[in-house]
């Protein structure tokens, strides 16, 4: 276990455990607006959608106090139960870390951390999504 979870996986390995295992769950920590303007993991092809839950709330950033309480019953509501494999998605893989923590220390046993997220590093100049991440391995994604 690292940093108070699981560990650390790969957008391909986290696309395969989705596809592979009927109680995996995606958990997409980013704001309303990164939802929104970003764009979202498209998991239909799955026949599971992912479980959208701020870790931190826009324009305050302040981390949701009741987070692992209401995200276990979301997780339950998906399918999930406390020893399914959970994975984590922000943008670059900072608030998902955080966020895997909290649920693991709220009993759940398989949470990770998804590495790059959902946009990946900096690039060169400075911009995110080509280095990267879900939508730089393209994997399926969409704009709502």
């Amino acid at each position: 276990m690292s940093a108070g979870y699981k560990g650390d996986v790969g957008v391909r390995q986290c696309w395969s455990t989705l596809a592979e295992t009927p109680d995996a769950v995606l958990v997409d920590v980013r704001t309303v607006p990164e939802w929104t303007y970003v764009g979202i993991p498209e998991l239909s092809s799955l026949g599971k959608a992912p479980v959208l839950m701020e870790w931190q709330s826009f324009p305050s950033m302040t981390v949701d106090p009741h987070f692992a309480e209401t995200l276990a019953k979301r997780i339950a509501e998906s399918g999930g139960n406390q020893s399914s494999p959970i994975f984590f998605l922000c943008r670059s893989g900072v608030r998902s870390m955080a966020s895997a923590a909290a649920l693991t220390a709220a009993g759940y046993e398989n949470c990770f951390n998804v590495l790059d997220g959902f946009e990946g590093p900096l690039d060169e100049t400075g911009h995110r999504g080509s280095r990267g991440g879900w939508k730089a391995e393209g994997l399926p994604w969409v704009q709502r």
